[in-house]
């Protein structure tokens, strides 16, 4: 029986006493027909993909195809011991924004779960894999959890901005970084269901509302904040703290929000910041140039 909520999966993880990810490779297995060592295979190449755009963006300046953006990653990096944040979420945040400064110039990145979130797994991934010394093996392990988490957000909910604005995107990237989180730090199952469930809290109702429709601006900023949200969130769900409503009704919510937004306020460009005076310029500054 295939699993589809979270409270399932968690379940099934707790009783057998393993990490989500041996359940979720388990389901993925009996679904698709692969081996768990080719889904492994599988997933260590989107990893790899994903050490690679961090590389690259956190160690040059790289311009968007629109000229819009560039070098976010870079000059958070350049500044991360100078900064107020700790060197943890700075690390994060940076290798966030540098993997959608990759995405923004047309880089190869792995959407996870969409290119527009595509920097707050791999950032948060690789830093708290760095800072406790994990395995790339565990690393993988944990990307895999990422997976399944987003897996029951779309199922039960999305992971589009046109549906269900940022919240569904960034939030929903946020939420599959923080369980992911708690898992490389030993925490159990629940936890890992308590962080996601905070995480995705965090940014309920985030509109999407991209400047001349390109997912640059606020998007590559917003990777940052999702990136240090997870953070934050695995820490609270790791010291105890629980999310009063449980994670699959908070997924739920996520959703039923997104369905509630006005079109304007889910990727069209109508609204919010897309609509402001200075983005409407550049807007018709960037229409002229393509003419």
């Amino acid at each position: 029986m295939s699993l589809f909520t979270m409270k399932q999966i968690i379940e099934a993880a707790e009783e057998k006493g393993v990490k989500i990810s041996t359940v979720a490779m388990e389901m993925e297995s009996k679904e698709s027909g692969l081996s768990i060592d080719e889904i492994k295979k599988r997933m260590t190449n989107n990893y790899d993909i994903m050490k690679n755009a961090v590389s690259h963006g956190i160690n040059q300046v790289i311009p968007s195809v629109s000229g819009l953006t560039g070098g976010e990653g870079f000059r958070l990096w350049q500044g991360k011991d100078k900064g107020l944040s700790g060197d943890t979420i700075l690390k994060a945040s940076s290798r966030a924004m540098a993997v959608s400064n990759v995405n923004a110039s047309m880089g190869r990145v792995v959407a996870a779960p969409t290119a527009g979130s595509c920097g707050i797994i791999p950032g948060v991934l690789i830093t708290i894999g760095e800072r406790l010394g994990k395995s790339e093996d565990e690393i993988v392990d944990a990307l895999i959890t990422t997976a399944v988490v987003g897996k029951v957000i779309a199922q039960n909910a999305t992971v589009a901005g046109s549906e269900g604005g940022c919240q569904a995107e960034c939030g929903a990237a946020s939420a599959m970084a923080a369980a992911a989180a708690v898992e490389l730090s030993g925490g159990t199952p629940s936890q890992a269901g308590h962080a996601a469930a905070i995480a995705l809290k965090g940014v309920m109702g985030l509109i999407c509302d991209p400047v001349a429709g390109l997912v640059e601006v606020p998007c590559i900023k917003r990777n940052s904040f999702g990136a240090a949200q997870a953070i934050l969130a695995a820490d609270m769900a790791m010291s105890g703290i629980e999310s009063v409503i449980p994670v699959d009704e908070v997924i739920k919510a996520m959703g039923d929000v997104g369905h509630a937004m006005p079109e304007e306020l889910k990727e069209t460009a109508m609204g919010g910041i897309a609509a402001s005076e200075t983005a409407k310029k550049l807007e018709k500054k960037l229409l002229k140039n393509d003419m």
